[in-house]
């Protein structure tokens, strides 16, 4: 495991150049995964939470390279150990995955840690906060370019986990597999953000993005 960082106390929110993808009220934004049809997770007091079951949602909106920031919490009443404590995922374009786990206290396997690349790269330090406080991912995602079959420029991240860095410019080998060698798979340099269903009433609240470009040359 990770040395243990703590973290700030502040809270982001959406600058004026951002696109909300879940602002408290609902989630007209997002899909059933599995069904395409309306998310089946519940909406309570400004968060969504996880429903056991219904499985993972998506955004209707898809995108590609950006800034994201998403706010999650873990159940307050600690339950199971490991992988099965407060597990939940942030999947960027629907295919990497950056783990949302409860790892105050509770050592799991590195790769599978909080604010993992899962299955790739563990993070630099382990800085959660206690089970049921608010935290957040700040994200800086470049994504994936591909020329047919092939593979131009691999997908990069920066993470923040509440303010700290986890991640520095972190090459992706892949899309995110479980026990076993990541295969690159072509696909679009834009897709929808999806959070996972792993059986455990997880929190979020507060996600939007920034769309970021290439700097013009200015004349």
């Amino acid at each position: 495991m990770p040395r243990a960082v703590a973290p700030g106390s502040e809270n982001r929110l959406p600058p004026s150049d951002a696109v909300v993808l879940f602002d408290g009220t609902h989630l007209s934004g997002w899909l059933s995964v599995e069904s395409g049809g309306a998310a089946q997770w519940k909406v309570l007091d400004g968060y969504m939470e996880v429903v056991p079951g219904t499985g993972d949602i998506r955004t209707t909106r898809e995108f590609g390279d950006c800034q994201l920031h998403v706010e999650f919490a873990t159940p307050s009443a600690v339950v199971g150990s490991s992988q099965g404590r407060g597990n939940s995922g942030v999947v960027l374009m629907g295919r990497y995955e950056i783990q949302v786990l409860d790892c105050y206290d509770n050592p799991t396997y590195a790769d599978g840690a909080t604010a993992a690349i899962y299955g790739q790269s563990p993070p630099l330090v382990n800085a959660c906060r206690p089970p049921g406080e608010w935290q957040t991912y700040d994200v800086v995602w470049i994504a994936p370019r591909f020329e047919g079959a092939r593979l131009v420029s691999p997908p990069y991240c920066t993470v923040f986990h509440n303010g700290i860095v986890v991640h520095h410019h972190r090459e992706l080998i892949g899309p995110t597999t479980h026990r076993a060698l990541p295969v690159w798979q072509p696909h679009r340099p834009v897709g929808p953000l999806k959070l996972q269903d792993h059986t455990n009433p997880v929190r979020f609240r507060n996600i939007w993005y920034r769309e970021l470009r290439q700097q013009e040359d200015s004349a």
